[in-house]
């Protein structure tokens, strides 16, 4: 009897051994972790929207939103506007009106919008996550900013980015502003992507670079299509650890119902044909430190609180506008992937893309021309090319661009100033 009831309690025992065993293995399991990974991206929708392009567009309440899993905005007390916007700002110009039209902001207006009190967040999905690299490094960038001070062949191409960009450097810096002309570029690879953008930068290129960009892209790796879609960025260690696109992470604070990053941009630019653009405005607020993003006229974003930076947290040390696309060929066959329109700058108006309006904020909050004007950089301009220019309509600008090749070519790109 004692024999049977030891058997009993030893088979009892292995079950449940063998059970515990199964459930952590289903626990670590890749599906477990992909699943746990999407409901830490997807907060609770109080209504969705599906786009006409195939995106869900979710309503969260602007409290759930993914910025507040970050530690040290827990018990944070959202700011819903800035305290002040940048003196001239609303000015009337003729750079802000003339040559391009306004584009609808974004396709998923067409199918509904979110209420009051919520924030639109384009869903993740599994297969997003299938397409990165790894589940921790979806939604962010490799090593992407463009040093105008290294043209050295050895650094071309440094991680398969490419650039043709106009900067300013040399003061201190506490915002910009530029209308950018809208295209949708073709992209050869799926793992490469063309967008334009600018950026805002602290530090220095090395392991310390503090980023926060905003612009358009097309990315084929990141949204699974080639829609032109608007996004974000910000890095506080040069692309490492910190930052990522949009909302794929904790960090910026978004306070607009009206607009998604990363939701597509409609309509585009034609060859010779109508021209649109957006306008992007970041600018840090004097009074609390944080760094805010304006799209178009009507729509303050939200913000990136000022903690997130080290170098950033006081002002920016240089400024970037321009075009970047991913190369991913390699021994000197240059990939097809276009940079804005495809084309290069000389062919002008309706047929390059454009950067105009170009501008920055001083630090008397004053907003205005760059001091000096611009400086340009391109690592390779027979692929992507730059020219800047001033005049009455359009202030500060340039034409960049390129088609890109698939020849055997030499290193031709350079800094100007």
């Amino acid at each position: 009897m004692d024999a049977a009831r030891w058997v009993v309690c030893l088979l009892v025992t292995v079950i449940c051994l063998s059970c515990a065993a199964a459930a952590t293995a289903a626990v670590r399991s890749p599906a477990a972790r992909l699943h746990r990974h999407l409901k830490r991206l997807n907060k609770p929708a109080v209504k969705s929207i599906e786009s006409p392009d195939g995106d869900m567009i979710d309503c969260v309440h602007i409290s759930h939103q993914p910025a507040f899993d970050h530690p040290y905005l827990k018990n944070h007390t959202i700011q819903m506007r800035p305290n002040y916007h940048p003196e001239g700002l609303y000015e009337e110009s003729k750079a802000s009106s003339s040559g391009g039209e306004r584009p609808m902001a974004q396709l998923w207006h067409q199918n509904g919008r979110c209420p009051e009190g919520t924030v639109p967040i384009r869903r993740t999905r599994k297969d997003d996550l299938l397409r990165a690299s790894s589940m921790r490094r979806y939604g962010r960038k490799r090593r992407a900013a463009a040093n105008p001070m290294s043209v050295s062949p050895t650094m071309l191409n440094e991680g398969g980015h490419q650039h043709a960009i106009a900067y300013v450097q040399g003061d201190k810096y506490y915002g910009a502003k530029a209308t950018i002309n809208v295209w949708a570029p073709k992209i050869e690879q799926p793992n490469e992507f063309s967008l334009s953008q600018l950026w805002i930068l602290g530090g220095s290129f090395g392991e310390d670079l503090n980023s926060i960009e905003a612009g358009w892209q097309v990315s084929p790796d990141l949204y699974g299509d080639n829609n032109t879609r608007l996004f974000t960025y910000w890095t506080s260690d040069a692309y490492q650890a910190t930052g990522c696109y949009n909302m794929l992470c904790s960090g910026f604070i978004q306070i607009n119902n009206q607009i998604a990053m990363g939701a597509s941009i409609f309509p585009t630019s034609s060859y010779s044909g109508s021209q649109y653009d957006i306008s992007i405005l970041i600018w840090k607020d004097p009074k609390e430190g944080n760094w805010w993003m304006q799209f178009g006229k009507d729509y303050v974003l939200g913000y990136w609180p000022s903690f997130l930076f080290s170098y950033l947290a006081d002002s920016a040390s240089m400024v970037e506008w321009g075009g970047e696309v991913v190369n991913s060929q390699a021994d000197g066959v240059h990939t097809s992937t276009q940079m804005g329109s495809g084309h290069f700058p000389e062919e002008g108006f309706g047929r390059a893309s454009y950067f105009k309006g170009v501008q920055v904020v001083d630090s008397s909050n004053n907003l205005g021309a760059p001091r000096g004007g611009l400086g340009t950089f391109t690592e390779q301009s027979s692929c992507y090319d730059v020219q800047s220019g001033s005049n009455a309509d359009w202030g500060t600008y340039f034409y960049y661009g390129g088609p890109g090749e698939e020849l055997q070519l030499p290193v031709t790109g350079g800094l100007s100033s």
